[in-house]
């Protein structure tokens, strides 16, 4: 259970029913309340933050909206099973972009930062010299607070050097390049497959070594065709989703028809 009284700053600029879900946001993702355990009534987090019924009301519908508690009618609400995360394949945005306009919570950990030379597969997609040097980073990816994807991001050495000084635990790559790098990002390729975790990237995620994994390949380029970032991407087995909305290319038709043959 989270402290008998917490408290919330009266005088804050930050909203007080924003305060009290973030309070009860982080019990429920610290493991304070437990899947499906009942949360406390609206009458004793009234008395326990020292506001009004409404304000308390404002807190659970957001809680609700997030998918992290969920209310039976008579009975109260209750700590919600985790969704699976998605993010829409049609629309180039940064893991953290993504999730965060769904209510959840993104933290990184960077596991290393190194300026080193390029593998061959990498100087081919940047479209670099042999033996060019760029940067390689790797991340882990904390979805509320779990371990979700493993991140390896290849870019030419010069961005390496303007990202060495930029907040990479905070913040998505892509905005950087964008605001701190003035890039205008365009576009991506993907290719998706699965592949067995490596027992590095196992430790990492806290899996079994060779369980099975979501990889995707992402080469990203900005607004004038130019190749800048590339990527793999591995996601632990259902946890996260990619979706795509297709549209059904109907065959053109014909501008005349074949008479039948008359007998």
């Amino acid at each position: 259970m989270p402290p008998r009284r917490p408290t919330v700053e009266i005088d804050s600029p930050i909203p007080l029913y924003r305060q009290i879900k973030d309070t009860l946001r982080a019990g429920i993702l610290n493991g304070e309340y437990a899947l499906h355990s009942r949360m406390p009534s609206e009458s004793e987090l009234q008395a326990m933050f020292a506001v009004s019924r409404i304000t308390i009301r404002q807190a659970l519908g957001d809680l609700e909206k997030e998918g992290l508690i969920f209310k039976v009618h008579g009975k109260g609400s209750f700590v919600s099973q985790p969704r699976t995360a998605f993010q829409d394949i049609a629309t180039l945005q940064g893991f953290a972009e993504a999730m965060s306009g769904s209510g959840h919570e993104i933290v990184n950990r960077v596991m290393s930062f190194r300026i080193a030379r390029a593998p061959a597969e990498v100087t081919t997609k940047l479209g670099l010299p042999d033996g060019a040097n760029v940067a390689e980073i790797h991340r882990v990816r904390l979805l509320n607070r779990e371990p979700v994807s493993y991140e390896v991001t290849f870019l030419p050495e010069q961005l390496g050097d303007k990202l060495q000084r930029a907040d990479l635990v905070a913040r998505d790559i892509f905005l950087i390049l964008e605001n701190d790098c003035g890039i205008a990002l365009g576009s991506a390729d993907l290719s998706i497959d699965a592949v067995s975790a490596s027992a590095p990237i196992a430790r990492a995620l806290k899996i079994k070594a060779g369980a099975p994994m979501l990889r995707i390949e992402r080469l990203t380029h900005d607004s004038r065709g130019q190749p800048i970032d590339f990527e793999y991407l591995y996601f632990r087995s259902g946890t996260f989703q990619y979706r795509l909305r297709i549209d059904r290319k109907h065959a053109r038709k014909a501008e005349t028809q074949k008479p039948r043959s008359k007998r």
